[in-house]
């Protein structure tokens, strides 16, 4: 025994050549283990709490360009409260997440966990904002208003809205962006640039105005924008459906024969006092480009957003011999046509009338 123990290099009289236990490796292992239990269910527990609670309501968080985390903070505070709010936060730490390029509108939604919250704020897609463009009379109000819902001021769309460079792809120049904006829905990023929503809107416009509604303005003898500027002279003539391309063909035949349009939209607008209800002889003799009872023609830029239902009417119109136009004297809202000077000075004569009873001056 003691040749073979030698033979096999083992001392029988050295005790750190016997072989290691099997139950200490073994207990080794069930001491890891529990550990890392122990760690997870810990674990557990501080995050499980925190995946379940859900936003009591849905909030819009904006995050600015170079926001701190303590921007951030307050931001969630007051629109989802301090706990939810430090469960996120938490979150966040435990990502290691760097928040210093995040920059723009994301929704959390109602029942959203903080997890779910933490996500979207930190590697989730913007939430779009919806800009409704109705019947701007005024570039200036219409960039106030827009600004509103944006990143951006009111003077840098506005700065955007009269460079040449940012209009002529839509063959328009400074002062006729309002043709640009044509009346519709938008869904852009809170965060676009000025050139950004252009674009955006400027596609629309190349959509409406494709080939085929091209080939109807050239029948008519009329560009794009052209068009456009009468819809808006139409528009801010009736809210009626019916009349709209009665109006228009109404304008067609005063440029063919080469009469001047003698809009009375066209004058408060050059006024800019869209509080005017009668439209007075002083009243005509303001010199502007837009009073077209001065300039023959159409006036150089829309004097309100328009939309492709206006343009539509004008290009599918039916012909007519009308020249004159007055409004009902039972203010309807409907207008008395003419093709004669005589017969339009009856309907006139009603309508003033009407005026001078119910004392309407202006």
């Amino acid at each position: 025994m003691s040749n073979n123990n030698i033979s096999n290099g083992i001392d029988p009289q050295n005790n750190n050549n016997r072989p290691m236990p099997k139950h200490t490796s073994l207990g080794t292992s069930k001491v890891v283990l529990i550990s890392a239990l122990v760690f997870f269910f810990i674990t557990l527990a501080a995050v499980f709490p925190m995946m379940l609670s859900g936003a009591d309501k849905t909030v819009i968080i904006r995050i600015p360009q170079n926001a701190t985390m303590t921007d951030i903070k307050d931001t969630l505070k007051k629109y989802t409260g301090d706990s939810y709010t430090s469960r996120i936060l938490r979150l966040m730490k435990i990502r290691n997440v760097d928040m210093t390029r995040r920059h723009g509108q994301f929704e959390i939604k109602k029942g959203d966990s903080p997890f779910t919250a933490m996500r979207k704020l930190t590697s989730g897609g913007q939430h779009p904002v919806s800009i409704t463009i109705n019947g701007f009379r005024d570039s200036n109000q219409m960039a106030e208003r827009i600004a509103r819902k944006l990143e951006l001021t009111p003077q840098e769309l506005i700065e955007a809205m009269n460079d040449s460079a940012t209009l002529a792809p839509y063959n328009l120049e400074p002062g006729q962006a309002l043709a640009l904006f044509l009346n519709d829905t938008y869904s852009v990023y809170w965060t676009a640039t000025p050139k950004e929503l252009i674009e955006k809107i400027g596609n629309n416009y190349t959509s409406v105005w494709n080939t085929f509604r091209r080939k109807l303005a050239s029948d008519l003898n009329l560009t794009p924008l052209q068009v456009t500027i009468l819809a808006s002279i139409v528009d801010e003539e009736t809210n009626k459906r019916s009349e709209k391309g009665t109006i228009a063909r109404l304008y067609l035949n005063r440029l063919a024969r080469g009469m001047k349009l003698q809009s009375d939209p066209t004058v408060r607008f050059a006024l800019q006092d869209f509080t005017i209800k009668r439209v007075l002889e002083k009243h005509l003799e303001v010199n502007s480009p837009f009073n077209t009872y001065k300039n023959f023609g159409l006036p150089p830029a829309p004097i309100r957003t328009t939309s492709v239902e206006t343009i539509d009417a004008i290009l599918k119109s039916e012909p007519n011999d009308y020249l004159y136009m007055c409004a009902r004297e039972d203010f309807s809202g409907f207008h008395n046509f003419a093709s004669t000077y005589e017969e339009h000075l009856k309907n006139a004569k009603k309508y003033h009338q009407t005026l001078n009873e119910k004392d309407i001056l202006q």
